[in-house]
C-alpha cells in the first residue's frame, strides 16, 4: 500500500510539472497526411519578450497550416527565465513529447544549457539568444543561432556621437548580462573610429539594487552627460525612474539606448514614458509597411489582446517577427519529404527566404547579421521615428532603394531632448566651485622658471604654492575663456608620462606645465596647442676660436684668398716687368736679380702707384686698376682684423653627435623626462653613456667639470639655460623637432577646444611673449648672437671676384697688347733688313764672294737702334 501510495504520489508530481510547463500548443497528435511533427519551444512568458515570441510562434504555425496544409504540432514550455528550468523543459520536450526541433530560448544562460541536451539527442536548437559566441555553435553542432547578431548598432550609436561631436561617452549595462562584453568591446572600438571613447564603465546589479541611486549621483557630481544605455527592461524602467528623481533627466543630459530596450519602448505606459521624455534610441527596423507584416500585426493584437489582457499596448515587436521567423523556418524545414534530425537541421541551414524581420539566410550555423535599424525620439506618450541608419550607407529618413543615405543626421528631423530643449546638448557639464577641476602640477620639473611646487607649512598645516612660466601662461588662458572656470592645483611627485597617465586614470582633469606634446602620451591624453617653440636642442662648451693668437693676422681672408691675393699680384709684376723692360735698366741683368725684382715691382704696388716711373701707357693702366685693387683689399683686411681683435669668438667644442658618438662621450639629460628614451631609441646613445639630472642647477657644473660633454634639453628649457649660462656654453648641432610644451587634457575633452582657442589668443594678443621675455630677463644675462654677420672670421674670394676679375682682365688685356705690338715691329724690322740686302747684292753684283759676305754681314749687324720705325711701347 505504501510503494502504491509513493507511485500515485509520484505520478500526481509530473503531471503537475507538466501542467506548470505547458503554456499551450495543439494536443491532437492524430496522425493524418498533412501531419509533419512535433516542433517545440522555450520561453520566458513572465516577461513582454516571452509573450510576444510565444504569440508569434503559434501564429507562424497555423499560418502555415492555413498555406501548405501541413500541420505542426507545436509544444511551448515556459523557462520563467531560470535556465535549470528551461533545462528541465528541454528534456521534457526530446524524451517526452519527442520534439523534431527546439525554439528559442532567449538567453544565453538558458541556451548553454538547452544546447549541450540537444546536441546530446541530436536535436537542432534554434537559439533567439542575442549574443550567442562563436565557439557555442562549434561546440555544439546541433545549434543554430536564429536571431541576427545586432552588434551593428553600436555603429549607429557611434555615427550619433560623432555627427553631435561627443567625445565622452558613459556606458550602463547589467553585470550579469552575458553580451555584455561583446557589446562594450565592439562600441568601444566603434566609437574610437569616430574619435570618441567610453569614460566611464557602471555595471548594474540585475535585480533592483538600493546603490542605484547612489551610482547615479556619482554619474550626476560628473562632467559628462552623455549616458549609452545597455539594460533589460525592468532595470532600465527602474534607471529612468531614479534618474528624473535625481533631475537627470533635465537640460544637458543626453541618454540613448539600444536594443532589446529601445524595441520594446511601444510597450510601455503612460507613467514609464514620463521618465524617459527626450531619450534617443537604436531599435531593430521592421518592414512595417509590407502587406505580410500587415497581416501579422492584426492577427498578432487579436491574439495578444486575448491571451494578456492585463497588457496595455499589443503592437508586435521585432522579437515577435524573429519568432514568428524561426518557428516558419523550422516549419519549412520539417516539411520536405526526408525528415531525419540532421536532415531538419540541413534544412534549416539552406533557408532563403523574406521573412517578417528581413532577410533570412545562415552562414555556417548562424543567421545574416542584421545591418538597418531605425532612430526613434521618446516624446510625448510614445516615440517618433527620426529615420534609419543603415551599414556602410549611413542616414536616411526612409529605407528604399530610391533614398538618399548621408553620413550626417542632418537629414533627420528635429531631436527633443531632455529638458523639452531643441537645440543639442554639449554632451558635458563645466566644472562648479563644489566641483572644481583638478589640475595634477608636476614636482620634479628641473626648471624652476617654468614651474615650481612650493610647500609652504602655515602652522599644522602644509599648503603648497604654484609659479612659472607655465603657470602665468594657464593663468591668462584661463582670462581669455567665455566662461569662468573653477579649479584647483595638486601637486605630482613623479615623470611627466606618469602625470599624463593619471588624466587617463581619472586621477587628474588636466595637467599643466613644462609637458611635452608627444605621440604616445596620445593614448592617455590630448593636449592644446603647444604654446613655445617645439624642438630637441643640445648645449655645449664653448670655446675660442682666436686661441691661436701668433696667427691671428691671417684669419682676416681664408688661404684661397691669401693665395689668389699672391698670384694677382705675381701676374700684375710680370705683366709690368715686360712691358717697362726695355725702357728701365734696373729691371735688367741676371736672371736672379730679374726674378727679384719681378717679385718686389708686384707687392710693392699694394703700397704706392711708383707711377713717374713707368715709361708704357699699357704699364699705367695696369697699375691703376690692380692699385684699387688693392687699396679695397687693404682697407677691408684691416676692418677685419680690427674685429677680430675686439669683438669676442666663440665655437662650440662639440659639432655633432656624431663626435659624441665616436668618442664615446657622456651625455646628460632631465631625470623626469622622455629626452633619455629619445636619446637611447632615436639618436641611439648607449644607455650607459647618458646622465640623468633631477634638478636644473647640476647641469652648468656637470659640463664645467667635463662630467658630460654635452646636454639636451627643450628648446624652451635651453633659452633659460642659455640665459643664465651665456657667456660659457652654446647651442649647437640641428634641432630635432618634438611637439613642445602644451595642456594635457582627457581624450576627447568638450574644455580642449576652448581651452585652445583661449591659448592661441594669449599667443597672438602678445601675452605670452611679454610673460617669456620677463622671465627671461630676470636671468640678467645678455645672450650670444651667435648668427650675427660680424662675427664671420674669414672672408672668401667670392666677396671679390668682380675685383679680381677685373684687374686680371686689364692686366691680360695690357699684355696681349704689348705682344701684338711687338710681333709687329720684329716683322717690319726684318723687311727692312731684307731690302737692304737685296740693295747691296744689285749694287756689288761684280764685286768678289767675300767682300760680299762681309758687307752684307755689316748692314746686318749696322741696323740703327734708334730708327724712326722704332716704336716706344
Amino acid at each position: 500500500m505504501d510503494k502504491f501510495s509513493a507511485f500515485l504520489s509520484f505520478m500526481a508530481f509530473v503531471l503537475l510539472l507538466k501542467q506548470i510547463l505547458i503554456v499551450d500548443g495543439i494536443s491532437d497528435t492524430t496522425k493524418d497526411d498533412g501531419f509533419m511533427g512535433i516542433l517545440g519551444a522555450i520561453v520566458d512568458n513572465s516577461s513582454r519578450i516571452g509573450k510576444e515570441e510565444s504569440v508569434a510562434m503559434q501564429i507562424a504555425v497555423e499560418d502555415f497550416f492555413n498555406k501548405n496544409n501541413q500541420r505542426l504540432d507545436l509544444k511551448i514550455r515556459n523557462s520563467q527565465g531560470d535556465p535549470l528550468q528551461a533545462a528541465l523543459a528541454a528534456r521534457s520536450l526530446i524524451n517526452t513529447d519527442k520534439v523534431q526541433a527546439i525554439l528559442g530560448p532567449q538567453t544565453w544562460e538558458e541556451v548553454s544549457l538547452v544546447a549541450e541536451i540537444g546536441s546530446k539527442s541530436q536535436i537542432p536548437i534554434m537559439s533567439l539568444a542575442d549574443a550567442t559566441p562563436v565557439w557555442a555553435t562549434e561546440l555544439c553542432t546541433f545549434l543554430v543561432q536564429a536571431s541576427p547578431n545586432k552588434l551593428k548598432q553600436m555603429e549607429a550609436i557611434a555615427a550619433m556621437v560623432q555627427r553631435w561631436q561627443w567625445h565622452q561617452v558613459t556606458i550602463i549595462y547589467e553585470d550579469k548580462d552575458f553580451s555584455a562584453p561583446a557589446v562594450l568591446s565592439h562600441l568601444s572600438d566603434a566609437l574610437q573610429e569616430v574619435g570618441a571613447e567610453i569614460s566611464h564603465y557602471l555595471a548594474i546589479q540585475p535585480f533592483a539594487s538600493p546603490s542605484l541611486s547612489e551610482e547615479l549621483q556619482r554619474l550626476k557630481s560628473s562632467q559628462f552627460r552623455v549616458f549609452v544605455v545597455h539594460l533589460s527592461l525592468p532595470v532600465a524602467v527602474e534607471l529612468f525612474e531614479k534618474a528624473k528623481i535625481l533631475n537627470m533627466m533635465e537640460k544637458d543630459y543626453v541618454w540613448i539606448i539600444m536594443d532589446p530596450f529601445a524595441s520594446l519602448v511601444h510597450s510601455f505606459n503612460a507613467s514609464t514614458i514620463s521618465s524617459m521624455q527626450g531619450i534617443v534610441g537604436v531599435k531593430s527596423y521592421i518592414p512595417e509597411n509590407e502587406s505580410r507584416f500587415q497581416d501579422f500585426r492584426h492577427k498578432f493584437r487579436q491574439r495578444f489582446s486575448s491571451k494578456h489582457p492585463e497588457v496595455v499596448n499589443h503592437e508586435p515587436s521585432i522579437f515577435a517577427a524573429e519568432a514568428y521567423d524561426v518557428a516558419w523556418t523550422a516549419a519549412l524545414a520539417m516539411s520536405k519529404k526526408k525528415q531525419g534530425r540532421q536532415q531538419i537541421k540541413s534544412n534549416i541551414l539552406q533557408s532563403d527566404f523574406d521573412g517578417l524581420s528581413g532577410k533570412i539566410n545562415f552562414t555556417g550555423q548562424t543567421i545574416a547579421p542584421a545591418h538597418t535599424y531605425q532612430i526613434i525620439n521618446v516624446n510625448g506618450e510614445s516615440y517618433k521615428e527620426l529615420g534609419f541608419w543603415s551599414d556602410g550607407r549611413g542616414f536616411s529618413e526612409t529605407i528604399g532603394e530610391s533614398d538618399t543615405f548621408k553620413y550626417s543626421m542632418n537629414a533627420l528631423g528635429q531631436v527633443f531632448w531632455p529638458g523639452g530643449i531643441r537645440g543639442t546638448p554639449k554632451g558635458w557639464s563645466p566644472p562648479t566651485s563644489a566641483n572644481p577641476l583638478k589640475i595634477g602640477v608636476p614636482t620634479r620639473a628641473t626648471f624652476k622658471q617654468y614651474v615650481e611646487v612650493e610647500q609652504v607649512h602655515l602652522g599644522n598645516n602644509i599648503s603648497f604654492s604654484y609659479r612659472g612660466l607655465a603657470i602665468d601662461v594657464f593663468n591668462a588662458t584661463l582670462q581669455e575663456l567665455p566662461f569662468h572656470l573653477p579649479y584647483k592645483f595638486l601637486p605630482f611627485d613623479g615623470t611627466f608620462d606618469a602625470l599624463v597617465e593619471q588624466i587617463h586614470l581619472k586621477n587628474f582633469d588636466a595637467a599643466v606645465g613644462s609637458i611635452s606634446i608627444l605621440a604616445n602620451r596620445y593614448q592617455h591624453a590630448e593636449f592644446t596647442a603647444p604654446y613655445t617653440e617645439s624642438g630637441l636642442v643640445m648645449i655645449v662648451p664653448v670655446r675660442s676660436r682666436t686661441r691661436e693668437k701668433a696667427w691671428l693676422f691671417i684669419k682676416p681672408f681664408t688661404n684661397a684668398m691669401w693665395v689668389l691675393i699672391g698670384a694677382t699680384s705675381i701676374y700684375n709684376g710680370f705683366v709690368i716687368w715686360l712691358i717697362e723692360r726695355n725702357h728701365c735698366p734696373e729691371l735688367k741683368g741676371s736672371i736672379s736679380n730679374q726674378v727679384g725684382t719681378l717679385i718686389w715691382l708686384a707687392f710693392s704696388t699694394l703700397f704706392s702707384l711708383n707711377a713717374n716711373k713707368l715709361n708704357s701707357n699699357l704699364s699705367r693702366i695696369t697699375m691703376v686698376v690692380w692699385l684699387f685693387m688693392a687699396l679695397v683689399i687693404t682697407q677691408t683686411y684691416t676692418a677685419k682684423l680690427s674685429s677680430l681683435l675686439t669683438l669676442p669668438q666663440l665655437e662650440p667644442n662639440v659639432v655633432d653627435i656624431f663626435a659624441l658618438q665616436n668618442s664615446n662621450a657622456m651625455v646628460g639629460c632631465a631625470e623626469a623626462s622622455y629626452i633619455s628614451k629619445y636619446l637611447k631609441e632615436v639618436l641611439h646613445f648607449r644607455p650607459n653613456n647618458i646622465k640623468n639630472f633631477s634638478r636644473g642647477d647640476e647641469y652648468a657644473p656637470a659640463l664645467r667639470r667635463r662630467e658630460v660633454a654635452a646636454l639636451f634639453l627643450d628648446l624652451p628649457l635651453a633659452k633659460v639655460f642659455l640665459a643664465e649660462n651665456c657667456k660659457s656654453f652654446i647651442m649647437t648641432g640641428p634641432t630635432y623637432k618634438i611637439g613642445g610644451f602644451g595642456f594635457a587634457f582627457p581624450r576627447g575633452s568638450q574644455l580642449l577646444p576652448s581651452v585652445t582657442q583661449a591659448m592661441l589668443k594669449v599667443s597672438e594678443n602678445g601675452t605670452f611673449r611679454d610673460l617669456e621675455q620677463n622671465m627671461l630677463a630676470s636671468q640678467k644675462c645678455m645672450d650670444v648672437d651667435l648668427e650675427d654677420d660680424r662675427l664671420n672670421l674669414s672672408l672668401s674670394p667670392s666677396y671679390f671676384w668682380v675685383l679680381f676679375l677685373f684687374t686680371g682682365g686689364t692686366s691680360s688685356l695690357a699684355l696681349a697688347i704689348y705682344i701684338f705690338r711687338a710681333y709687329n715691329s720684329m716683322s717690319m724690322s726684318e723687311h727692312n733688313v731684307i731690302w737692304k740686302l737685296m740693295m747691296a747684292v744689285m749694287k756689288h753684283r761684280g764685286n768678289q764672294r767675300g767682300r760680299f759676305s762681309g758687307k752684307v754681314s755689316d748692314i746686318a749687324l749696322t741696323t740703327p737702334t734708334n730708327s724712326p720705325n722704332a716704336t716706344e711701347y
